[in-house]
C-alpha cells in the first residue's frame, strides 16, 4: 500500500459516530510509550500526524487517522503506565471495551510490544482478550533499531513465548529508521481487502 493522503479526523472518549466512520479500520494497540503514534506517523510519512511525547501516556483518546480516503487507522489508549491515578486507568481502559465490543468495522489488531523487554502481564492479557474475542491480530515488535540485526532473534524468542506466536508471524519495527514500514503497510492492505491472510492465531 503507498500511502497518498493522511488526515486525522478526531478525537474521542466514547467510540461512536465520526465522519469517516464505515471504512475498513485497523487498530494499534500497546503499552503506553511503546511507539504506536510515532509508527503512524512513520507509516504516513507525516512526523506530525499523530502527537508524540517522551512522557508515557500521552494517548488518553481513541484517535482516528483516516489513509488514502478508505482506511481508518484507530490509535487506542496505551495501558500499563503506572504513573496516572487508578481512575485514569480504568478510564483508559473502560475506552478500549467501548471500542471493541462497539467497531463493526474492525478488521485487524496490530498488537504493539517493545523488543528490547519481556511482554508484561498487561500485554500478555491483552493478548489474551483479542484471542477470547476472536480478533485477528498481528503482534509488532517495536524499537528494533535499538537492537543489532543478528540480536533480534534472541529478543523475539520471549516474546513468542509470552504471546504464543510463532517467531514469522512477528512484524519487526522502527520508527526512527524504517524497518517494516513496507511490511506493515502490506499487512494492512491485505487485512483491509477481501483476500485476508492468515490471522497470528492460524
Amino acid at each position: 500500500m503507498i500511502v497518498k493522503r493522511a488526515d486525522f479526523i478526531t478525537s474521542m472518549k466514547d467510540y461512536g459516530d465520526y465522519a469517516t466512520r464505515g471504512c475498513p479500520e485497523v487498530a494499534f494497540a500497546g503499552k503506553s510509550n511503546v511507539g504506536k503514534s510515532s509508527m503512524i506517523n512513520k507509516l504516513t510519512n507525516r512526523g506530525k500526524l499523530a502527537r508524540t511525547s517522551a512522557t508515557p501516556g500521552k494517548t488518553r483518546l481513541i484517535n482516528v487517522y483516516q489513509i488514502n480516503g478508505e482506511i481508518n487507522f484507530i490509535d487506542l489508549p496505551g495501558y500499563g503506565f503506572a504513573k496516572v491515578s487508578k481512575e485514569e486507568k480504568l478510564s483508559w481502559g473502560r475506552m478500549m471495551q467501548n471500542y471493541f465490543a462497539t467497531t463493526r468495522d474492525l478488521c485487524h489488531v496490530f498488537h504493539l510490544v517493545d523488543i528490547r523487554h519481556e511482554p508484561s502481564a498487561e500485554d500478555r492479557e491483552m493478548n489474551l482478550f483479542l484471542r477470547q474475542a476472536d480478533i485477528p491480530f498481528t503482534v509488532v515488535a517495536t524499537k528494533a533499531d535499538k537492537i543489532s540485526r543478528g540480536a533480534r532473534l534472541k529478543h523475539i524468542a520471549p516474546i513468542c513465548r509470552a504471546l504464543a506466536v510463532q517467531p514469522w508471524q512477528v512484524l519487526v519495527f522502527s520508527s526512527e529508521d524504517g524497518t517494516g514500514r513496507d511490511e506493515l503497510l502490506e499487512r494492512i492492505e491485505a487485512v483491509c481487502t477481501e483476500e485476508q491472510e492468515p490471522s497470528a492465531e492460524e
